[in-house]
Order: structure tokens, then sequence, then C-alpha cells
């Protein structure tokens, strides 16, 4: 099979993270830090060229922005055969790539990928809610509107018991649109606290007349409680046909992330898995509501943190590598789990630390195939790169043949010439 060897020496592994996000980059070092010493090539695109993870990429493109399905599923097949690219991981633009993976197949290439139906599914909040109900795991109440008449009675009928709740977009839209609504007056404290997406309900409500008035077209919108409790995040590895074969539950506490030991949340997702039949990574989200963890949102993807399940000793993203390609797994550890991992943060100076005077900076050049690693031009400014963590009150667990230093995980492979870290745990 592709990549991975039986007998024979290890060969170089093509693997291509379409739209890398910042976290990508220790994604990068476990595919790299492979338990079976296999050797991996990193390519990497993004829609903006200056895009931190592409630095770590041993390859790095731009992709094409604000393009359709299909024109965004011919850029992925010719960048995989151009590349000869063995596999792909998709973290956005699921939709365009789900339906061609014969066409990939074709390529060369395996892509990973859950099926287009469940995607269709997953990509709406109010069909996800609907069919997880249906399976039987338990959901917020929720309430989709358009117009500001329906919000307001939404918000009324939500509001009866005295919860709080919340206003978000029922589409793909990571974070962005997210506000807790709350007409109460502004108190010191609050001016003192950390900023929250607040909104006034009049505020939404005249938003949507104003966009009925202008004949905008409005979103999907969903009015749910607003659920205070850490969120607890799953990341699952599956078969194709969704029959879990690791799960590692996370729940956020400040800068810390806890590795929860129980097995309700993971049970929930594996439900979840099975019900959609999603295949390699996915994640699902939960909150607690009325004591009990309830579903916020499931991904047919990896999640942005999957880097941190390392410290259970469990390489998530390899394994899901070797299943696509080979079609098992390999030997998979008992996850290390009850521990607590704290997130800190890396700079690294790309390139020159100030541009001349009267010189305009620029990002990378970024080429098909430049020696390893993406060049930097004299003037770029120092890049954020991803966060990292490190174990607190855990024993040495993290990738395998990996020691743990004591700041964080190793730096990602950059071309830096000055590597800050910050263990900003407070």
């Amino acid at each position: 099979m592709i990549g991975l060897p039986c007998e024979e020496p290890p060969i170089a592994l093509r693997i291509w993270l379409s739209s890398a996000g910042v976290a990508s980059a220790q994604v990068m070092r476990m595919l790299r830090d492979n338990p079976d010493a296999v050797g991996v090539r990193v390519y990497g695109t993004n829609v903006d060229r200056d895009a931190p993870a592409l630095g770590a990429c041993d390859v790095a493109e731009v992709e094409p922005r604000h393009v359709g399905d299909a024109e965004y599923a011919d850029f992925a097949l010719d960048f995989c055969r151009r590349h000869g690219v063995d596999v792909l991981i998709p973290p956005r633009r699921l939709a365009a790539l789900a339906g061609r993976a014969a066409d990939f197949a074709e390529a060369g290439t395996h892509l990973m990928c859950s099926p287009p139906a469940a995607i269709s599914v997953l990509t709406s909040k109010t069909r996800t809610y609907e069919a997880a109900r249906a399976a039987g795991v338990p959901v917020p109440p929720w309430r989709s509107v358009r117009d500001a008449g329906g919000f307001l009675a939404a918000v009324e009928e939500l509001t009866a018991d005295g919860e709080r709740v919340c206003f978000k977009p029922a589409g793909e839209f990571s974070a962005f649109g997210f506000r807790v609504l709350d007409d109460r007056p502004l108190r010191i404290r609050d001016l003192l606290a950390p900023p929250v997406p607040v909104v006034s309900v009049g505020a939404v409500a005249e938003a949507l007349e104003r966009a009925a008035d202008a004949g905008e077209t409005v979103p999907e919108f969903l009015v749910m409680p607003y659920l205070e409790g850490p969120e607890i995040s799953v990341d699952c590895l599956s078969a194709p046909g969704g029959s879990v074969l690791a799960a590692v539950a996370r729940a956020k506490q400040g800068r810390y992330r806890l590795l929860l030991d129980d097995p309700e949340p993971a049970a929930i997702a594996a439900r979840l898995v099975g019900h959609f039949g999603l295949a390699y990574l996915s994640n699902v989200q939960l909150r607690h509501r009325a004591g009990r963890p309830v579903l916020l949102e499931a991904n047919p993807r990896p999640s942005a943190g999957i880097f941190q399940t390392a410290f259970t000793g469990v390489n998530l993203p390899w394994a899901a590598v070797r299943l696509l390609v080979r079609g098992e797994p390999g030997a998979l550890p008992e996850p290390r789990l009850g521990g607590r991992v704290a997130v800190t943060e890396s700079a690294a100076l790309v390139g020159a630390a100030s541009a001349p005077p009267g010189a305009a900076a620029s990002g990378p050049s970024l080429t098909p195939v430049d020696g390893g690693r993406a060049a930097a031009r004299v003037g770029q400014v120092p890049a954020h790169v991803p966060a990292q963590v490190a174990a607190v009150g855990l024993p040495a667990v993290g990738l395998p043949g990996v020691p743990i230093p004591a700041v964080g995980l190793p730096a990602v492979p950059l071309p830096a010439v000055l590597r800050e870290e910050a263990a900003a745990t407070g």
C-alpha cells in the first residue's frame, strides 16, 4: 500500500493538509513523528499566503478564495495530480470534496472524508439536532428563526423559566456570529471582566427587520439556552461505517485542558459517530445542562485542538492516515487519561525582524517546491505560530519516542533564527 511499508524500507508519504490553520503545524509534527517511522512530506495550502502554518510545510501554496464547490474540487484534484499527493486531509470544504472520492482515488490520492450524506446533515445545526435527537442523543432545546417576529417569539419561549439564551448561525460559521442575548444593564464588574460577545434582544430584532426591509438574504439562525459550563470536546477515530476505535474527551478550563477519565462523553460521541457513519477523524462537542451533557455540535473533521490528545499517548492523526491507506490503524495504546494539559504559546522570527525604511513588509514567497520550507522574504514581520501544550501533573505522556520538555512540545520545524516560548498558563 502507498507509503506504509511491510518489509521494505519506509518511503515518504505525501500528505496534504488543505486549509491549514494555525494548529495544523502541530498535526504536521504528529504525522512526521509517527510510530511507524514512515517518512512524511507535508503539503499545506491556505487562502492566505501569510498563514503561519504554511511555514511549517515542506511544500506550500495558496488556495483559491471565494470559489464554488466544483471549482474548489477541480483545484484540489489538480493539486493532487501535480504533487503526487498520497493522502488529503481536508478540515474545510468537505461538501465540495466528499462526493469526489472516486476521482481522487483515480488520481492516486486517498481522501480522508466522511460520507456526503453525513456531511450534508452536519453542516446544519438544525438538521444535526433533529437527527441526534432521533438517535437518542440529548440535545438542548432550540428554535430556528429567520425574521424578527420568529426571533422574539423564540426568546420569549426559551426565557420563560429565567434561562439565559444565545443566538448563532445554524450553518458552518465556526464561532462567528455567536452572541449571548442579555438586556441587563452593564455593571462595573462586567466592564472589568473578560469580554463576552453580548448583544441585546432589541438590537438583534432591529437588525433582522432592517435586513428584511432591504431585501437582504437572511440565513437561518438558532436561539437556544446559553450553557456556561466548560465545553467538552471529544476527538474520535472511527472506521468507515462509524465504528469508533478510539475517543479522547477533553474539557476546557481556562488555559488548561483536562483529559477526562469519564466514559459518558465518549459514549455519546460514539453513538453520534455510529449514527452518522463518520469515518476517520471527527469531533463532538458537549456542554452540561441541568447536570447532564448535551450536544453542542458534531463535526465530520478533526478538531483544531486534536494535537492536545498526544499527551494521552495516542497519535490519532497518524492512526487515521494508516487506517485510510492500509485499512487498519495499527496498535492503539490505551489512552492515559485523568491529567491536565496547559496551553502555552510559541513565537518564531521568520526572516528579518523589520523591513528597511520605506519598504513594505511582505509574506512568505510560496512555491510548489521550495527545498522543504516556505521561503521568507526579508521584511516579513515575526509570525505567530501554533499554541503549544505542556503536561501538568502527568507522567511523560507524549508521542511515542518523543520526550516532553518542561516548557511544552518540541518546536515545530520552522525557518526560525529566534524562538521564544511563553508558558502563558495564567
